[in-house]
């Protein structure tokens, strides 16, 4: 017994001073001591020669002998293991990083933050909805009934029918969806994507992105919408632009009307971006149509309200003189990373 633990303390030692980072070296050292023949496996064979009453003693130190090998094992493994990765890859830690390229903004999202920045100084809150929409909040709520011919100005991509659930052809969905969980006064702008099934083109895309602004109050007038939307104008397109309203037509408002802008391209001279009338139309807007007020359940007898709708693309090609709505959404980072900065 006492010379098996002598054998054992030298054994100890042995193996607290063995180091290497030689794989077979430690592949060596595991056979010799931790291997179905190895010396833990041998000495735990004396243990019938043991006498009773110290084979506990004998099995508690045989078993700390063996932790020590199994853990001697680990490190010297993980070691070689992280001396080999060193080895093979080669790398200089001494040299600088590579630096890291700044990315930039999408052209779109620049135009956008700008829209809404100019509209958040005027009081407006930011309200966004689901691209998925039921028929009513996109079409019905909105003074389009099932079979209203002003459905056919937008053609209309469906995921089902019955009931009809489709792509929102605007984010006047958000505008609903705020008229019927808040109560008046509203004031929210909605930016957003937008789906219609459409031609691509180098003027026209199946996707687009919108700011539609939503005001609701008492005693709310055309006046305060043209008021705004001046305001918007100067601040977009500069102090000098000259703006003018038309009359038009929206089912969820009335009156209705377009506003144009003068020309920024060729300062109303005529080109082929405003097809030679010198005029640029940028947005619709109109008051609010007392039917969908109703739908909504806001008193239209107590409340009036504007709205205006824009498109985000058609800016974001004036400003920066894009002949092509296609490159917004072609993720080619040659065009991406030349709008670095702000607008």
């Amino acid at each position: 017994m006492e010379k098996l633990l002598q054998q054992i303390q030298s054994l100890i030692k042995e193996i607290e001073l063995f180091e290497t980072n030689d794989t077979q070296a430690v592949e060596a050292f595991r056979i010799k001591y931790l291997g179905t023949k190895g010396v833990v496996k041998e000495l735990m064979g004396e243990m019938k020669n043991v006498a009773m009453e110290r084979k506990k003693e004998f099995g508690q130190i045989l078993n700390e002998f063996k932790q020590i090998a199994e853990s001697k094992y680990e490190t010297i493994k993980l070691k070689t293991i992280e001396a080999v990765t060193i080895s093979d890859s080669r790398i200089d830690l001494s040299l600088p990083g590579d630096p890291m390229p700044l990315g930039s903004r999408h052209p779109i999202s620049l135009m956008k933050n700008k829209i809404i920045t100019i509209f958040q100084r005027l009081g407006f809150a930011v309200a966004e909805g689901p691209e998925i929409e039921d028929d009513w909040h996109n079409f019905t709520a909105l003074n389009l009934p099932a079979h209203h011919p002003a459905r056919d100005m937008q053609d209309t991509f469906y995921v089902q029918q019955n009931p009809d659930w489709l792509l929102r052809t605007h984010t006047s969905n958000t505008q609903i969806r705020e008229m019927q969980k808040n109560k008046p006064p509203i004031r929210v702008i909605c930016p957003g994507r937008v789906y219609r099934n459409e031609t691509i083109s180098a003027r026209s895309h199946c996707f687009f992105h919108q700011v539609e602004g939503l005001y609701i109050d008492e005693h709310v007038s055309f006046a305060d919408l043209k008021q705004t939307l001046y305001f918007f104008a100067k601040e977009m397109y500069g102090q000098d632009v000259k703006i003018r309203f038309r009359p038009s037509y929206f089912p969820f408002t009335e009156p209705s009307a377009e506003m144009d802008i003068s020309c920024t391209l060729c300062n109303s001279a005529g080109c082929s971006v405003c097809k030679k009338t010198g005029w640029l139309e940028i947005l619709g807007c109109g008051m609010v149509h007392p039917h969908v007020l109703e739908n909504c359940g806001i008193d239209s007898n107590k409340y009036t309200g504007f709205a205006f709708g824009m498109g985000v693309e058609r800016p974001a090609l004036l400003k920066y003189g894009i002949n092509d709505i296609r490159l917004f959404s072609e993720n080619d980072v040659r065009f991406l990373k030349q709008f670095t900065s702000a607008i």
